[in-house]
């Protein structure tokens, strides 16, 4: 309890710093992608937001096969161990086969969703990367801002998982991605914002 205290009043302290920052060095120069989204009619403009919008679609379909496959070559190795075992026991073909078969799916189903937990994280951080360049933002701001998403949607689903399951690893890296996303541009704007003092006040550095 003390540490999410700790926490939340770190969080509300940032958050008040770089709204100072952000007034300090004006709207032109702070983050834009806190204020400005790539939506879903953007994928019509016939240009760079249509070519976004396919490529991500594409990239999707890319790590769930990839995901697909890692979980099918771990399912055949657990299997073949399994059973190889298994008859080293002494079981019959029958029992071996279904006691293997039972291990192998277990195992693809963990492989599977520890694949998720970084897959989903990968699309979140390069989409908003993307999202950052495309209203406008630095490469340095959509660097910072993926950063923070990628680590909170990674943290937020295993947090989430743990405590109830499959439901919870959704919703977890769904709000740790938004959260870390936030954060990071508010610690994007504190430095812009430190770095126009010093710029402005060199006895400072």
């Amino acid at each position: 309890m003390k540490v999410q205290l700790l926490s939340l009043a770190g969080v509300l302290v940032l958050s008040f710093t770089a709204e100072k920052c952000r007034q300090l060095v004006g709207e032109e120069h702070s983050s834009r992608s806190r204020t400005e989204r790539f939506t879903f009619i953007n994928c019509f403009d016939t240009r760079y937001g249509t070519i976004a919008c396919i490529f991500k679609e594409m990239i999707k379909l890319y790590l769930y096969y990839v995901r697909a496959v890692h979980a099918e070559n771990v399912r055949g190795q657990v299997f073949e161990k399994a059973l190889l075992d298994k008859f080293s026991k002494g079981q019959n073909m029958d029992q071996a086969m279904t006691g293997a078969r039972e291990e192998g799916n277990a195992a693809a189903k963990r492989a599977s969703r520890q694949a998720k937990h970084v897959t989903g994280p990968i699309v979140a951080s390069g989409w908003d990367l993307f999202e950052t360049l495309y209203v406008g933002g630095s490469l340095a701001e959509g660097l910072v801002r993926s950063g923070g998403t990628f680590i909170g949607a990674f943290a937020g689903g295993l947090a989430g998982e743990g405590k109830i399951g499959w439901l919870g690893s959704v919703m977890g890296s769904q709000m740790g991605s938004w959260t870390g996303g936030r954060i990071a541009l508010m610690a994007y704007d504190v430095g812009i914002g430190l770095q126009y003092l010093l710029h402005r006040m060199p006895f400072l550095s």
